[in-house]
């Protein structure tokens, strides 16, 4: 396991495939985390066979990386902070930056505040959601912190709830995350960025919404739309692997 510090906390990573040309960071779910999400559902084997390096971080809070629990070490300025240490740290001056669900939002939030490092910006499970406040409270929270899954009665949030149980994560520090909330994003935001976006969700995610109302708030967007596919059942498609290396490839139609 590889790994760094910042600001007092320790972020694992992994770092696969050649060091010669470009990279592509992998910002994983939440609840998930780098062994999960890319390399058991395929991607590391994806990338390797493509011969594209990928770098991989546990975000904070999750797998191997440090579990703060305080909301405020959760910020949205620090996780996207995160992401800049661990380009610094591997000397990656630019970068393709995919993001899924949680990730996608940070993946956002890298590409607005330093567009310039980011070469290509890949949003995976969100859609035209993102343009929607947050929800009152902190539901997300609540369900990580009740005492068990049958207690939470909302079908999404129980998922995540046992999908957490499943990865043995730490509760403690997800509910931390999901209390330092999220923001809603503007459509004027993201049409300030030109570099090419490719947003991909599931015909039956309601968590994420349309990916296509999404991809046309870009000067450069295009969008897929995985069919039959819920939140956690897109990431896997056979769909959305050869959709991300088409568009990496710049075939796509």
């Amino acid at each position: 396991m590889a790994h760094f510090e910042r600001d007092g906390v320790m972020l694992a990573y992994d770092d696969i495939g050649p060091r010669e040309g470009g990279a592509t960071i992998l910002l994983h779910g939440f609840a998930s985390n780098r062994t999960e999400m890319w390399r058991r559902l395929g991607w590391y084997a994806a990338f390797e066979r493509r011969g594209v390096r990928a770098v991989a971080p546990d975000l904070r809070g999750h797998g191997e990386s440090g579990k703060p629990h305080e909301a405020t070490a959760y910020a949205r300025e620090r996780l996207v902070a995160d992401v800049f240490a661990l380009m610094d740290h591997l000397n990656l001056e630019r970068a393709t930056v995919f993001g899924f669900s949680l990730g996608a939002r940070i993946a956002l939030e890298v590409a607005l505040a330093a567009p310039t490092r980011v070469k290509n910006l890949i949003l995976g499970g969100v859609g035209a959601r993102l343009f929607d406040p947050p929800r009152e409270g902190a539901p997300m929270a609540d369900a990580m912190e009740a005492d068990d899954s049958d207690s939470v009665a909302e079908p999404l949030l129980k998922s995540f709830r046992q999908f957490a149980d499943e990865q043995g994560e730490d509760r403690k520090a997800l509910a931390a995350l999901a209390r330092a909330g999220g923001r809603a994003f503007q459509a004027e935001q993201c049409a300030r960025l030109t570099m090419p976006v490719l947003a991909i969700a599931g015909s039956r995610d309601a968590l994420a919404g349309d990916p296509d109302a999404l991809a046309q708030a870009f000067a450069d967007g295009r969008a897929v739309t995985i069919p039959g596919c819920d939140h956690f059942s897109s990431i896997s498609h056979a769909l959305f692997k050869a959709s991300v290396f088409d568009f990496l490839d710049g075939t796509m139609a």
